[in-house]
């Protein structure tokens, strides 16, 4: 069976720490089923023109993920290969409830998951899902706590990924 999790995401190698946990726990319990997983983070478009028409989601995409983090969820990935059949990267520009319960809707998401612990949620025009995803009706939403370790070698580099969690 194929399930589709979205999971809320900043962009940073942080993030990807909440994707490592929710596989870790999939792969515990559940054995035969794989998973979809949509890492979605709030952009805000603006309302300029020109911004209307010539930002296309891979263009914006490139403007607020960075190539460690593109490396680091492929790695994840090919951790969990009977566990994973995609990872897509996605963002979301509504404004109201109602247009998220429509995207959950058409991406077929089974559960979500977020956390409040991300920093980086409200930079380069991103915001904050997670008061969406707190208030999804039709799915099993789930927060996720992340532990942030004061000092950490490898905080900002691609090594953050494969430390424990």
């Amino acid at each position: 069976m194929i399930r589709t999790i979205l999971i809320e995401t900043d962009f940073s190698l942080e993030s990807l720490i909440l994707l490592k946990k929710i596989l870790k726990e999939k792969d515990h319990t559940e054995k035969d089923t794989r998973y979809n997983i949509l890492l979605v983070s709030g952009y805000d478009t603006g309302d300029s023109i020109r911004d209307l028409l010539f930002n296309t989601k891979s263009t914006v995409l490139n403007k607020i993920r960075n190539r460690e983090f593109c490396n680091a969820y492929g790695i994840i990935k090919n951790k969990y290969p009977s566990l994973v059949g995609k990872i897509v990267c996605d963002v979301f520009t509504g404004s109201f409830q109602r247009t998220f319960e429509n995207y959950l809707a058409a991406q077929n998401v089974d559960e979500a998951y977020y956390s409040t612990s991300l920093k980086n949620k409200n930079t380069k025009g991103k915001f904050d899902l997670s008061s969406f995803i707190k208030k999804a009706k039709h799915i099993p939403v789930r927060e996720i706590i992340v532990e942030n370790k004061e000092y950490m070698p490898e905080k900002g580099k691609l090594a953050e990924i494969f430390v424990e969690v």
